[in-house]
């Protein structure tokens, strides 16, 4: 093994434990607000637009079926709403509603000042942050291309 393959190996390990720890901290600050992580995703993913459970399940890298059992329960909660599709009439759109909007803001306030602390406490900048972002996309590039 060379040593660029062993520090691959373990960027790989260190960023496996990183998204663990951020998806914890997310579970309990969705928990705050009543929600989960999965229904975080779906409407932050709907907060760019009306999407179908399919498209949202895409951007999500999800099954479909996975997104849809979300979906159900925001709609049900009143979180989300069903629009007309104009493209697929039997694909509707989902929405946030004012409900959905403002949980997602809240949630969003939440996460952004626990990753405040988070990122003063690393003594993590952007630069250095937007650095690693860099090296991550080329080699998802590299991984989707091969």
């Amino acid at each position: 093994m060379t040593d660029v393959q062993e520090a691959y190996r373990l960027l790989v390990a260190d960023v496996y434990e990183l998204a663990g720890a951020s998806r914890r901290t997310s579970e309990a600050i969705a928990a705050t607000a009543g929600q989960t992580t999965a229904r975080w995703h779906v409407l932050s993913v709907l907060s760019g637009g009306p999407a179908t459970v399919a498209a949202v399940a895409r951007r999500l890298g999800l099954a479909r079926q996975s997104v849809q059992r979300v979906a159900d329960d925001l709609l049900t909660d009143g979180l989300v709403a069903r629009v007309p599709n104009p493209d697929h009439r039997t694909a509707p759109l989902l929405e946030p509603t004012g409900a959905g909007q403002r949980t997602l803001a809240a949630l969003v306030e939440r996460g952004d000042a626990d990753r405040a602390r988070v990122l003063d406490a690393a003594g993590a900048g952007a630069d250095e942050l937007l650095a690693c972002r860099a090296v991550l996309r080329r080699l998802a590039a590299a991984l989707d291309g091969s």
